[in-house]
């Protein structure tokens, strides 16, 4: 049943319709004759909730910052699972990702051609050479946030130090694509030209998702998508950018022993960085990162 105009918005503002989500529902329903994917009501924050998001996000970067401060050659992975989990909770908090559907870990760590879902490990000692994904996820009274950063290990080759800051590199390109009304192919076209011109492939089985209000929300995010594809990015909407780019084939293989962490299929390496961003009225705002 459709709201009238002095009824109290579905977003959970507690403002009348007419002066919250009215008109943007009018925008929704012209994109939705037109043939487009629009977002759902319940991935559509209202300010309240973008608030307690961004506390949430606060953490998740200082949690990462203090991993920048401190990872160096010779600690385990589980060692920063420690640190990840030790943090969190010193800030009231709790890391999303343990127990996360089984997931026994507080935090992911990806080494070298490992793609992403790392799971820390006592026998796995960083040395010099390695890059490494830290992937931080944080809940703060039922909001959540997610990103990931880079980590060149020592001496890294430039082979590797290129492949970890095109990776980082591509954030900007997508984040360029990010506007209301959009799509979100514009940004997945957008981050794969731009890795294909830099001579790397970009992963097509594992994207970014939404994310505030749970830990994956709709929408799905590709980086191998089409400019005009995908769904509508609308304000109030939520999402991760983390593509991840591989030195050499796009194909990765799941590590059947742990069921968890995600290789390249070469065995060359891989490189990922995540930001969460929120798309607004006039373009975007990255929230964690």
């Amino acid at each position: 049943m459709r709201l009238g105009r002095n009824d109290i918005c579905w977003c959970g503002s507690g403002k009348k319709y007419k002066k919250c989500h009215c008109a943007f529902d009018d925008a929704l329903r012209e994109y939705r004759r037109a043939g487009a994917i629009i977002p759902p009501r319940k991935i559509i924050k209202n300010a309240n909730q973008i608030q307690g998001i961004k506390e949430s996000a606060k953490i998740n970067v200082a949690v990462l910052d203090y991993v920048s401060d401190h990872i160096r050659a010779g600690i385990t992975t589980e060692e920063i699972d420690r640190w990840v989990y030790e943090q969190t909770v010193l800030h009231k908090a709790v890391p999303a990702s343990l127990n996360y559907e089984g997931f026994p870990k507080s935090v992911c760590v990806s080494v070298n051609d490992e793609v992403c879902h790392g799971v820390p490990s006592s026998t796995v000692r960083l040395k010099d050479g390695d890059i490494v994904n830290v992937d931080v996820s944080t809940i703060r009274q039922g909001y959540f946030s997610d990103s990931s950063r880079m980590f060149c290990i020592g001496a890294v080759t430039d082979e590797k130090r290129r492949l970890v800051q095109t990776a980082k590199d591509s954030l900007y390109v997508g984040l360029q694509a990010v506007k209301p009304w959009g799509f979100l192919g514009d940004m997945g076209q957008a981050i794969h030209d731009f890795a294909k011109s830099n001579g790397y492939s970009v992963v097509r089985e594992v994207g970014g998702h939404g994310i505030g209000l749970d830990f994956h929300e709709e929408p799905w995010v590709s980086y191998v998508s089409k400019r005009g594809t995908e769904m509508l990015m609308a304000p109030g909407m939520c999402f991760t950018i983390e593509p991840m780019m591989n030195m050499g084939s796009a194909d990765i293989v799941l590590d059947e022993g742990n069921g968890w962490t995600v290789r390249t299929a070469d065995g060359k390496p891989s490189a990922q960085w995540e930001i969460q961003v929120l798309v607004t009225e006039d373009g975007c705002e990255v929230l964690a990162w």
